[in-house]
């Protein structure tokens, strides 16, 4: 339930409280006063959209606070809005979405309000309705449904991608294979581009490298003496010092070790002088080579390896576009498969709809008939859909007759506005009675009603608050007179602004609002006695 509200800066209102108890809160308070205000201020606390506009002229923000009970839980949502159009909302203190804000304050109140009405007479909220009574039967049911809708559209349009293909695909099938084809022709191999770089440079470069080479070898080898003579001679030459000193030795044995690796690297220049060829036709070969990559990477992509990727998604296309006729009707038993799962889930929520819609007729009927539709009889019609949705393939629309022998109609076209009031009413209660919402909020469900009916609301709503809190506005004394707690909204203006307060009423200050709505603004012996025998009947 709702235990508290702190509004600040909101609409007319500076700053105002207001402490509601479980039972059957009444605002009343002259038009113009800002009842409305208070439901709306209720409303963005519970998780409405938020707007600027809000804000009370002159302020940079308004802030509302409302504290609850849920599942014997506490909590405080709070909600600001800035005039730079910043939304910010916290619950218990921290910050959250919005959206985790109606998370919540789905479960903890149901806002009807003045405008609210009008949705009974459109037909396509009527499903909406239906599947509210006692949702817990059909709720898995409609998410089976929606299950199996997505998987019929996502069949389907896998489906029309697929024609829409075919036609492309054919037109470009020779292309295709020509691409691939060329591509398959140049036997690539990732790497190779680097290693034809450098086999290209070594064949051009060949007579200056073996020129080297040769020059090199000589010098070690070759020439009289010869490097390699010489420090063969030095090596002997320390060999026979090595007695003399342990240092000596050591550089001994250094020195033949260097000899020894130079003998390697000797041995490698003499292979690779041997090796050394100069082929005109395998450098132009490995030019050649180049250049078909070179021109490859122009029309397919800038490394080898992204035209080999290109290739395999050509050999994908021509895979598709070879087997269009067997993917096709593969793709057609599928979007076959899932349409007769999705009427198979339809059918079964149909059918517990009619059952459901069978017994919300009985209860609306009962519900109104105490609400002094005397000879109300109510009727609701399901009827197909040509093609199914994620809502099933159903259709309901309510009928209904408020007098005695005449002919059911859709309820847009009999229903005044007083009876849509209560007819809203007597959904409200049913509803409620199974989604265990603990608050009702009412704005003006009085709307079009008078006399004897107004009275039989009032008892309706005192009915209801046994078994939910109700916090509603009202400009009806009747109903006025049944509140278990009653609140006036006034408002005054000064030098700086109008400003909207709202009072808790003690028992005689109720007899006197009761009073006011019944007279006017003056209270009179009459009214305040009139005011009493209301509040005691009530």
């Amino acid at each position: 339930m709702i235990n508290h509200i702190s509004i600040k800066n909101f609409a007319i209102i500076e700053n105002t409280e207001i402490d509601f108890k479980d039972g059957l809160n009444i605002i009343t308070g002259e038009t113009g006063s800002g009842k409305s205000i208070v439901i709306e201020a209720v409303s963005l606390a519970l998780g409405s959209r938020a707007d600027s506009s809000y804000v009370r002229t002159g302020s940079d923000k308004a802030v509302i606070q409302l504290a609850g009970t849920l599942d014997d839980k506490e909590f405080v949502i709070t909600r600001e809005i800035s005039t730079a159009g910043k939304n910010l909302c916290r619950i218990n203190g921290e910050i959250v979405t919005l959206s985790q804000v109606n998370l919540l304050s789905s479960k903890l109140a149901d806002v009807h309000g003045q405008y609210d009405n009008q949705s009974l007479l459109n037909p396509d909220y009527h499903i909406i309705l239906l599947d509210s009574y006692k949702h817990q039967y059909t709720d898995a049911l409609k998410e089976d449904v929606t299950e199996k809708y997505v998987s019929y559209v996502k069949a389907r349009k896998e489906l029309a991608r697929l024609l829409s293909m075919e036609k492309e695909n054919i037109r470009k099938l020779d292309f295709y294979r020509f691409e691939e084809e060329e591509i398959e022709k140049a036997r690539l191999i990732p790497g190779e581009e680097e290693e034809l770089r450098e086999k290209i440079m070594l064949l051009q470069n060949s007579e200056k490298i073996y020129e080297n080479i040769s020059m090199a070898y000589q010098v070690m080898y070759e020439e009289s003496p010869s490097v390699m003579d010489g420090l063969s001679h030095g090596v002997r030459a320390i060999e026979e010092l090595s007695s003399y000193s342990e240092k000596i030795s050591a550089l001994g044995e250094e020195f033949r070790d260097i000899y020894y690796r130079l003998e390697d690297i000797c041995r490698e220049i003499s292979n690779i002088k041997s090796s050394l060829t100069f082929s005109p036709a395998e450098l132009d070969e490995a030019i050649s080579r180049m250049e078909l990559i070179d021109g490859l990477k122009k029309k397919y992509g800038s490394t080898v390896e992204e035209i080999l990727e290109y290739q395999e998604k050509l050999q994908k296309q021509l895979s598709i576009a070879e087997n269009m006729d067997e993917e096709k009707r593969r793709l057609m038993h599928k979007l076959k498969a899932c349409r007769e799962q999705l009427l198979k889930s339809c059918s079964d929520l149909t059918a517990k709809r009619t059952s459901k819609a069978a017994e919300l007729e009985n209860a609306i009927q009962a519900e109104l008939i105490d609400l002094n539709f005397k000879n109300a009889k109510v009727k609701i019609k399901i009827e197909p859909l040509d093609e199914p949705s994620e809502n099933g393939m159903d259709r309901a629309e309510i009928f209904i007759t408020t007098n005695k022998g005449e002919a059911l109609k859709p309820l847009a076209k009999i229903v005044s506005g007083g009876e849509m009031s209560r007819i809203m009413l007597a959904f409200k209660n049913i509803i409620s009675s199974y989604d265990e919402i603990p608050t009702l909020i009412f704005d003006e469900i009085d709307n079009g009603i008078s006399g004897i009916t107004a009275s039989i609301v009032g008892k309706k709503l005192k009915e209801i608050s046994k078994n939910h809190q109700i916090i509603c506005i009202t400009h009806l004394p009747q109903i006025a007179a049944c509140g278990d707690f009653n609140y006036r909204i006034y408002k005054d203006s000064g030098d700086t602004g109008t400003f909207t307060h709202v009072e808790a009423l003690s028992p005689e200050e109720k007899v006197d609002e009761i009073a006011r709505l019944l007279g006017g603004v003056s209270i009179t012996e009459a009214t305040v006695k009139a005011a009493k025998e209301l509040i005691e009947n009530s």
